[in-house]
């Protein structure tokens, strides 16, 4: 039971935490890149590139892990079968 128990918190908390940990990697990229721009406006085109580049890197690692946790849920028992192992029953 301890397994499942696990499984259930990886499944939730980790696409959780590779949301919000993704969601501030991308504003810490954006802002910078804004900073830039405004140094240096005629490298903005190269700058921009650059960003976006990154921002796909990054969301994609979020986007990992939500598949991750897709497949941990499909390792779930049924809700029927962990009744009966509760109840004392198989």
């Amino acid at each position: 039971m301890l397994y499942l128990f696990g499984l259930v918190i990886a499944t939730g908390f980790g696409v959780a935490l590779a949301a919000v940990a993704g969601s501030l990697g991308q504003g810490r990229a954006t802002a910078a890149a804004v900073e830039a721009m405004a140094r240096q406006p005629e490298n903005s085109g190269a700058i921009r590139n650059a960003m976006i580049i990154g921002l796909a890197l990054i969301e994609s690692l979020t986007i990992y892990a939500l598949v991750i946790g897709f497949i941990l849920s499909t390792k779930l028992p049924d809700v029927k079968d962990v009744l009966a192992v509760l109840s004392g029953g198989h």
